[in-house]
């Protein structure tokens, strides 16, 4: 986040807290004229219930906005308002409501000027990731003092769009790091000619150590305090030679979703305005995308249109609880896996307990110092992604199932008939494959499809759905792309994927493919629309990019054909 943006947000949250120190007295007011309307009866409950409902909110807020002794103090008149609702109000509790409010009283304390505690500064928020251009070309480090190794690791790397420097000892890569810093480490453990290792390397390295990018490591030794090593420098990878490069990509793959995943979304429900407010900025701060649901009756709605990766949420609110809502979110199986953290002032182990057995996945106790919050939200969120990732993707290649893939050719083709604009649908699918397995074994086979998957993902936009159809046959969706534009785009993955050298077992050996597309309407000045494509329903639009698929493997393969035309109903593809 850049400096402007970070001096704005801090000035946003310097006036929330000004609002909230300039509403607090009147709070306090309201307070303290509820306890001394308390009679000594049974005719209390709905004061002490509101009573009870306040101190929640202040033992909470207070923290959030650096008067940690006041939301103590809140916190010890909440729990006591508790036991007395829980409990019937006798003899005792008309004796304890003088002193209660009394203590009540003396809250004031806090916000009266020079007599209270001094703001305490929330812990700095971490930094949110830096967000890679989609259409940039990753920039890979290799630190391998094997010059061959290191060359044919760089050849085969940049076959798949990467951006590769080689450094064939440390202090070339130390004066690099001086000036600029890659995407990607890739560093061998061990540097013999220089007679150093990793560990040593990072250690009298600050230039090093500051790249912070992702770190993996190509080594020979497998050992488990090799491996021990490796986590305590931050290491995401960890591969033996002679390199698997199919598995070394795929893990770079996976790294470059990261570096360029879509910011999180996080759904705030709180009744306390000014704590929502700075709970939003906060996470905005770190990165993400947050909104606050002031109608909590419609927390369906806000789920489906703000899309959010988790819900924040208050347990304690006037009209609904945090897991009454989390219970209704929990009916709808679209929604059974969005995680559900509660923030809450909340100290009684027993109601944490229950409200976690009622749909909530965490429980964070207020107040929360900006850091743990940011920390929290982006771990989980990490985590449900990864978790979803693992449901709906091929394990081999990291793109959409079948299932998957062509319910999002169905939405993206119903969002184009709804704005106008084209969407194109792609199969591709690897020409001779079966003689691939037959000649160089099923390893063989995995490690074209993988690094075809990979290829899709490096040279296709962000916004474009990549998915693993079946077998070696992939689907991929083109939103808002023109025919013309497909046509050029596949081509180029075609050539591109035709130049790659597969090495397996001492063999070389190669593949192409071959592509069909079919785009709901053509677009660009002077075009008219397709009707019959424009109107094609999701089956039509499938048949007929796989129809244009089998032109191209009749045409001879390692080629792209568009769709000519719609088949004719019943028609398969021969």
């Amino acid at each position: 986040m850049d400096a402007s943006r970070q001096q704005d947000l801090a000035e946003q949250m310097a006036m929330l807290r000004a609002v909230y120190m300039a509403r607090l007295p009147a709070e306090l007011a309201e307070l303290q004229a509820l306890a001394g309307g308390l009679q000594g009866g049974e005719g209390d409950r709905p004061s002490l219930e509101a009573l009870y409902q306040r101190l929640h909110k202040l033992a909470g807020s207070g923290g959030t906005f650096g008067l940690a002794a006041l939301g103590a103090a809140a916190r010890v008149l909440e729990q006591r308002t508790r036991v007395w609702l829980a409990g019937a109000l006798d003899d005792g509790y008309a004796a304890a409501r003088r002193a209660f409010a009394a203590e009540l009283a003396e809250l004031v304390q806090w916000v009266v000027p020079g007599a209270g505690e001094r703001a305490t500064p929330s812990s700095a928020i971490p930094a949110a990731h830096a967000a890679h251009a989609p259409d940039e070309a990753i920039q890979v480090w290799v630190m391998e003092d094997d010059v061959a190794l290191g060359q044919q690791l760089v050849r085969q790397l940049e076959s798949f769009n990467y951006r590769v420097r080689l450094f064939a000892r440390i202090d070339e890569a130390e004066r690099a790091a001086q000036d600029e810093a890659p995407d990607m480490l890739i560093m061998d453990v061990m540097f013999e000619a220089e007679g150093r290792n990793a560990t040593q390397a990072l250690a009298d390295s600050p230039a090093l150590r500051a790249l912070g990018c992702p770190l993996l490591f190509i080594t020979s030794t497998d050992d488990f305090e090799s491996r021990v090593r490796a986590a305590r420098l931050g290491a995401v990878g960890y591969f033996l030679k002679p390199i698997d490069i199919p598995r070394l990509v795929n893990r770079m793959g996976q790294l470059v979703e990261q570096l360029s995943a879509p910011p999180q979304r996080v759904l705030v429900v709180d009744d306390d305005a000014d704590l929502a407010a700075h709970l939003c900025l906060v996470l905005r701060a770190a990165g993400m995308v947050a909104e606050v649901l002031r109608q909590p009756e419609t927390i369906m709605e806000a789920l489906a249109g703000f899309q959010p990766d988790l819900v924040l949420m208050d347990m304690h609110m006037p009209r609904y609880t945090g897991p009454e809502l989390a219970g209704v979110i929990r009916q709808h199986d679209k929604w059974t896996g969005l995680p559900i953290v509660y923030l809450s002032a909340e100290t009684d182990l027993e109601r944490q307990i229950a409200a976690m057995r009622r749909g909530g996945d965490d429980f964070i106790i207020k107040p929360v110092s900006d850091a743990q919050l940011v920390a929290a939200v982006r771990v989980r969120v990490e985590r449900a992604r990864q978790l979803a990732d693992q449901i709906n993707k091929d394990s081999l290649t990291g793109l959409l199932k079948h299932a998957s893939i062509k319910e999002v050719a169905s939405k993206e083709i119903r969002r184009a008939r709804r704005t106008g604009k084209p969407v194109t649908l792609a199969m591709l699918d690897i020409d001779h494959f079966k003689s691939v397995n037959d000649t160089y074994g099923h390893a063989a086979g995995d490690l074209v499809i993988s690094a075809l998957a990979t290829l899709l993902r490096q040279r296709l936009r962000q916004s474009d759905h990549l998915g693993r159809y079946g077998g070696e046959e992939f689907l991929v969706v083109l939103p808002e792309c023109a025919g013309v534009d497909a046509q050029r785009v596949l081509d180029d993955i075609r050539q591109r994927f035709a130049n790659l050298r597969f090495s397996y077992d001492g063999q070389n050996f190669s593949c192409t493919v071959s592509a069909g597309h079919a785009t709901s309407r053509h677009a660009g000045p002077g075009q008219e629309a397709d009707e019959a494509l424009a109107a094609a329903g999701d089956a039509d639009l499938l048949a007929a990019a796989d129809a244009a698929l089998y032109a191209a493997k009749r045409g001879g393969r390692n080629r792209v054909c568009a769709a000519a035309r719609l088949p004719a109903a019943g028609e398969v593809p021969a």
